[in-house]
């Protein structure tokens, strides 16, 4: 389980149009959105996207960087970012099942083709929504089961608004004896 102040673990992965998305050297004052996200084959998370790439700029304007990440490969990653027209969210891929372990993610078993008709991987990893400080501590973290209600981008950056203005710290850090 990942814990708030705590070193998240690390992240290296291509990004679509090329280089690396690498969460240890993100060059940005507040943090780094993660967006974990099924693959091509979810037609929530292509809806979900779109939400964060209409976004993008106000996390910008906020200091906080935004990658959208899942298990496809270059192709369907593309593909995704096509879909939903993609121009300032950055996409990473090949993502590997053990780190998305690694960060709390649950993983699923194909059940076939979707209702858009595209064929689900063997195992892919569920969503989650983590932001990350510039010291790659973990400030906040969501992690879904399955691809329904999932936490509003809106929400997050009128969060991150308030925890700004009032030095909010991260919460839910305590992992002694209860």
């Amino acid at each position: 389980m990942l814990i708030p102040r705590q070193k998240t673990p690390d992240l290296s992965l291509p990004l679509l149009g090329g280089g690396r998305f690498d969460l240890a050297t993100e060059d940005s004052s507040r943090g780094t959105v993660i967006c974990f996200y099924r693959g091509l084959h979810c037609p929530l998370c292509a809806n979900y996207l779109k939400e964060l790439e209409k976004r993008v700029a106000e996390f910008a304007e906020r200091g906080v960087n935004c990658v959208a990440i899942s298990s496809d490969g270059e192709e369907r990653t593309q593909a995704m970012a096509d879909k939903i027209e993609a121009s300032a969210l950055r996409f990473a891929f090949d993502l590997p099942l053990d780190v998305a372990k690694s960060w709390g993610l649950y993983i699923s078993t194909s059940r076939g083709t979707t209702s858009i008709g595209i064929e689900e991987p063997a195992l892919f990893s569920e969503p989650g929504l983590f932001m990350v400080t510039p010291e790659q501590t973990l400030y906040y973290g969501s992690t879904q089961t399955m691809p329904f209600v999932r936490p509003h981008f809106s929400e997050l950056v009128g969060a991150l608004d308030f925890a700004i203005a009032n030095d909010y710290p991260a919460r839910g850090e305590y992992t002694g004896a209860v």
